[in-house]
């Protein structure tokens, strides 16, 4: 089935919750739990430069692990990245890996480039770039059966959480949904 389910929230403290939730949720493991968020505390001066570059990733992520903490700290793959346009974010699960190979060729599209390669239809990345870009945190949960995101889409919709949805993740990388 290999669907993603997507829901914004305001907060950190909303975000920490829906990510307690999930964790404990049946169906749901916590490596399938993605979370996208701008980097407002500036984790690193790495944003610069608007293309990758490794060294200053990989100081870059290991300065965003300390500044998420918390439920959202036990993620994985936490790292910082920088989309032209949108400026220095903070993705944690399965969803860096896809942002950081997509963002290196995202320059003309910025985050909606790279949310249309995961797979989202073009009109709703661009929903969920105009909230991030206004401060707003992505939550996203790979699922595989129809319970999972059942229970995905319960937990976001029971938060609080806004423009809930649910795409195919054709673009998601193999690797990337281990």
């Amino acid at each position: 089935m290999n669907r993603a389910v997507i829901g914004i929230v305001e907060t950190r403290a909303q975000a920490e919750a829906v990510v307690e939730t999930l964790r404990g949720t049946q169906h749901i493991r916590v490596n399938d739990i993605s979370v996208l968020l701008p980097d407002t505390q500036g984790t690193k001066d790495f944003a610069h430069e608007h293309h990758t570059k490794a060294p200053e990733g990989a100081a870059a992520g290991a300065g965003a692990g300390g500044v998420l903490g918390g439920t959202l700290g036990l993620l994985a793959g936490i790292g910082a990245l920088a989309i032209p346009g949108v400026g220095p974010l903070i993705a944690a699960g399965p969803v860096l890996a896809a942002l950081s190979g997509a963002a290196a060729g995202a320059a003309v599209g910025g985050l909606t480039g790279a949310l249309v390669g995961l797979g989202i239809p073009e009109l709703e990345a661009k929903v969920y770039e105009g909230k991030v870009r206004g401060g707003n945190i992505l939550i996203a949960v790979h699922t595989e059966t129809r319970e999972a995101q059942r229970a995905a889409e319960d937990v976001l919709k029971q938060a609080g959480a806004h423009d809930v949805g649910t795409t195919n993740e054709a673009g998601l990388p193999k690797e990337a949904r281990a």
